[in-house]
């Protein structure tokens, strides 16, 4: 796959998941959605790292630094909202 069309292909995955992210914010606030919408974000980082940084190819040590920090921010978040929602 030529770099452009891969680059075309991202940034339509991209906006396919940033709606997705919309759609799941309009159904309201509860922890089922908001553990979805982090997925979505999980999901948004992994395709800038491999798509638009190109990192799928670097060594293994950057791609997993990189999609780890992007996991790591969700759980943090998630653990932030789980304290929000038990109360």
């Amino acid at each position: 796959m030529s770099a452009s069309r891969l680059l075309f292909v991202c940034w339509v995955g991209l906006a396919v998941l940033s709606v997705c992210t919309v759609v799941l914010a309009q159904f309201g606030a509860s922890w089922q959605l908001s553990v979805a919408i982090l997925a979505v974000a999980v999901c948004k980082a992994w395709l800038i790292t491999d798509g638009f940084m190109e990192l799928r190819r670097a060594p293994r040590l950057w791609r997993r630094l990189m999609l780890s920090w992007a996991l790591v921010l969700a759980v943090l978040v998630g653990l932030s909202l789980l304290s929000v929602y038990s109360t």
